[in-house]
């Protein structure tokens, strides 16, 4: 695979419809697949024709976006990036988007052409009403990244109706790695909520932080087909950002990235029924990091439009502006015409390292 040429959007949109293909050989009974695939064929060319206008016009529309829907969450994972911020906390959520004005940011997604907006928190799934709002948008695929521990009844339901809608379960490789960052019992939770994905029919993806002690694991043969075998059809691999000096050891460097880039590459060719995403791994074939509207860009949960979720650093926010607006933010303009994104970088992430300079073009002082 050409480094230089490789097109995560293409890759992805790609990698979904044939997962959805895929699932309708074996549910050709199932009407709500069969009408989902033809809608999202449809509506991921017209995205792309979108952004390919809105780049004549001089605005790039970035395909994905992130969206940290909630500051709760009911776990304490260890090293977790966003209690580190204090973009999570166990106090009661102050002045979180409404889902009216999330759905408005969902809907003004689709009229600029974005084809993929994942939900995160905190955990997400305490935001039913915000879930709800992103299933009525069905040209958009919602990958809701969640701890799974809140997933019922109801939700199953939800992802029955809404087929763009696709649980992505965080997992750290087998029981015990799982547990130890998670908590006791999660694993066991995750397998049996897999199990009940598998045999009701439903998509659903994973998603592994992937540090310097479990990366052999993760993407070792045993630990995918596990997830294979039990229906799951994409994996992010999210590379550990460390949030302090202590925990800088277990971020990925130089010579476990190069073995995270071959690993990703040897499973899409071995596993092409799946999906497999790396962040920001993918940014070595993207021309650097694909943060700060060049890819995706961050919005969490009180509005603040962000570079990415490991730089919670905003000088707009979504209550008073468009998401047109908010692509053009001086922040992210400065960040992509000074060359920031491209630089080499260690510890999984070229924001979080270089976050004076990210504050210097938020201060002005660059």
């Amino acid at each position: 695979m050409n480094k230089k040429s490789f097109d995560i959007q293409a890759y992805m949109t790609g990698g979904v419809e044939r997962i959805v293909k895929d699932a309708l050989k074996a549910t050709f009974s199932n009407p709500r697949e069969s009408a989902f695939m033809v809608r999202f064929a449809a509506a991921s060319k017209k995205a792309s024709a979108k952004r390919a206008e809105e780049e004549k016009q001089g605005l790039h529309v970035p395909p994905f976006l992130i969206a940290s829907i909630t500051s709760s969450c009911n776990l304490h994972c260890e090293g977790c990036y966003s209690r580190s911020n204090h973009a999570t906390v166990d106090g009661s959520p102050v002045k979180q988007l409404r889902s009216s004005e999330w759905l408005r940011i969902f809907k003004e997604a689709d009229e600029l052409g974005v084809s993929f907006i994942l939900l995160a928190g905190g955990e997400p799934m305490l935001r039913r009403d915000v879930i709800e709002a992103a299933g009525k948008k069905p040209s958009i695929l919602f990958p809701v990244f969640t701890n799974g521990v809140y997933i019922d009844r109801d939700y199953f339901d939800l992802f029955d109706r809404c087929r763009n809608l696709i649980p992505i379960l965080s997992i750290e490789g087998g029981r015990e790695s799982t547990d130890q960052r998670r908590g006791e019992g999660i694993y066991d939770r995750l397998i049996a909520n897999m199990d009940l994905f598998y045999a009701k029919n439903l998509i659903f993806g994973c998603s592994v932080t992937v540090t310097k002690e479990n990366l052999t694991d993760v993407y070792s043969d045993r630990f995918i087909k596990s997830l294979a075998d039990r229906g799951c059809k994409a994996v992010f691999f999210i590379e550990y950002v460390p949030v302090t000096e202590e925990s800088r050891h277990l971020a990925p460097e130089d010579a476990e990235r190069e073995a995270m880039q071959q690993g990703i590459s040897r499973l899409r060719e071995e596993y092409p029924e799946m999906v497999f995403v790396a962040f920001p791994g993918d940014e070595k074939t993207s021309d650097g990091c694909i943060a700060a509207g060049r890819g995706f860009f961050h919005i969490n949960s009180h509005g603040g439009a962000e570079p990415c979720p490991f730089s919670p650093y905003s000088d707009i926010n979504m209550r008073d502006t468009s998401l047109r607006e908010a692509i053009g933010s001086p922040l992210f303009r400065a960040l992509r015409e000074n060359d920031t994104l491209k630089e080499d970088h260690k510890g999984g992430c070229v924001l979080f390292e270089r976050r004076d300079a990210v504050e210097a073009f938020l201060n002005g002082t660059v």
